[in-house]
């Protein structure tokens, strides 16, 4: 699985011109499923993108979590994060999880992040869709599970 987070002061995902998440202060999270990915991965994925100390405390120190802050996710699937551009110009994307599967852990995604926080917004899984954001900082990080060793 692999993930960019961007904190935000705001973010928002539209399809067909309608807005189908916004939140404000937070995480949004896209997200890509690969072939290999299963729930477990998914799970310890969540849990660390979740508990991570990213937000400043009062000393101007990064902290504070999500919950810390009263935080908000919006979680966006992006199977283009599993882009192969290693030949030609077209990238290939024969390590991102079928449609099928990876719709089923995007799903798992958002919901076991609602174990976090209050607010959760997500776009339409397969749609064509605008994202908007306020970074915040800007505090963007690359997670992937098996860089991280999740299995």
């Amino acid at each position: 699985m692999r993930v960019v987070l961007q904190r935000v002061l705001e973010a928002g995902v539209a399809v067909d011109g309608q807005v189908v998440g916004q939140i404000g202060r937070g995480f949004l999270l896209l997200l890509g499923v690969s072939d290999r990915d299963t729930i477990a991965v998914a799970d310890r994925m969540t849990d660390k993108i979740c508990r991570l100390r990213v937000f400043a405390d009062q000393n101007g120190k990064t902290n504070l979590s999500l919950a810390d802050v009263g935080g908000e996710l919006l979680v966006v699937s992006q199977f283009t994060l599993y882009a192969d551009c290693r030949r030609g110009n077209r990238p290939g994307f024969t390590g991102a999880g079928t449609p099928e599967m990876a719709n089923r852990i995007y799903e798992h995604v958002v919901e076991r992040c609602r174990s976090y926080a209050d607010k959760v917004e997500h776009g339409i899984f397969g749609a064509d869709m605008k994202v908007s954001l306020v970074n915040d900082g800007p505090f963007t990080l690359i997670l992937d599970s098996e860089e991280l060793g999740i299995r």
